[in-house]
């Protein structure tokens, strides 16, 4: 099967605990790694420039560039100063954005990291797949005089959406509201499963249906990228069984797995062993309620 991602492979400048590394990021990478991971084909539409010297290493790792991702500009470029789960992020460059024809994927991961899909381009993958996963964090994200990047409300067609994945904050800003009522609004948008994560706690609204999930209590290192391997997990579980709890478990266990590593930037993608391991474990432990 082949996954279809829509995303800017970027550079992470990650600072925690006094110290800063330099690494690939974006959910191109993430997603895209992760994907392969799970034996899937992955077709990577992104841009970079000239200044991404990580792209012979993501290659070496199974990702295939297309001949359009080549840009003379710099690559899109963050700062992300970490503190626990909590972290500020800076836009110190961005890139061009994205251009999309069809494709033959059998889904689409589109999640933007800063201004590189049009909504436009989110048209037309909307009309082109059967699966469609959207984590919206790109069209809602700002920059301050300093660069500093925070959320702004922003209108957004969600229909025919297969999943949408928002925390707490970008639901907000898509809603107006907050929790259950956020979710339920997004489902009345167009959305068939809402995957709502709070940092630990992760809920998924599907139908008439609130499934809840817990990552257990661990020391928290660096979260970057966490969100897009969930994202990715997601995916390739549903299109694999159709099977939406198990895609949840299956998501978080992936987190999990993810966090477990304590690791910082693409080397905490997990294996897929460790995330079938977890998504079994936590398929006996989930809550649901109905709305």
């Amino acid at each position: 099967m082949k996954l279809a991602i829509l995303s800017h492979c970027t550079i992470d400048e990650i600072s925690r605990n006094g110290q800063t590394v330099e690494t690939p990021g974006g959910p191109a990478s993430y997603c895209g790694l992760t994907t392969k991971n799970m034996k899937f084909d992955v077709e990577l539409h992104t841009r970079v420039g000239p200044d991404f010297k990580f792209k012979h290493d993501l290659e070496n790792k199974g990702l295939t560039f297309l001949p359009n991702s080549s840009s003379s500009n710099p690559t899109t470029h963050f700062l992300l100063n970490i503190a626990g789960t909590e972290r500020e992020l800076y836009l110190k460059a961005k890139c061009d954005q994205i251009e999309f024809s069809n494709s033959d994927a059998d889904g689409f991961i589109v999640s933007p990291v800063f201004d590189e899909v049009s909504e436009e381009t989110l048209d037309q993958v909307r009309d082109n797949s059967d699966f469609f996963l959207f984590d919206p964090q790109g069209f809602l994200r700002r920059i301050d005089n300093n660069n500093k990047i925070y959320l702004e409300k922003t209108l957004l067609d969600l229909s025919k959406i297969t999943a949408i994945k928002t925390d707490p904050d970008e639901a907000f800003y898509l809603t107006g509201l907050r929790e259950k009522e956020a979710m339920l609004a997004l489902q009345k948008k167009g959305v068939k499963h809402v995957l709502y994560t709070n940092k630990q706690s992760i809920t998924m609204l599907v139908k008439d249906r609130l499934y809840n999930l817990t990552i257990p209590n661990m020391v928290i290192g660096d979260t970057t990228g966490v969100g897009d391997i969930f994202c990715a997990a997601f995916a390739c579980s549903y299109l694999k069984e159709k099977d939406s709890l198990w895609a949840i478990c299956f998501a978080v266990g992936a987190a999990q797995a993810a966090l477990d590593t304590k690791a910082t930037g693409l080397s905490k993608i997990p294996n897929s062993g460790a995330i079938q391991q977890n998504a079994a474990y936590l398929y006996n432990l989930v809550k649901f309620s109905q709305v």
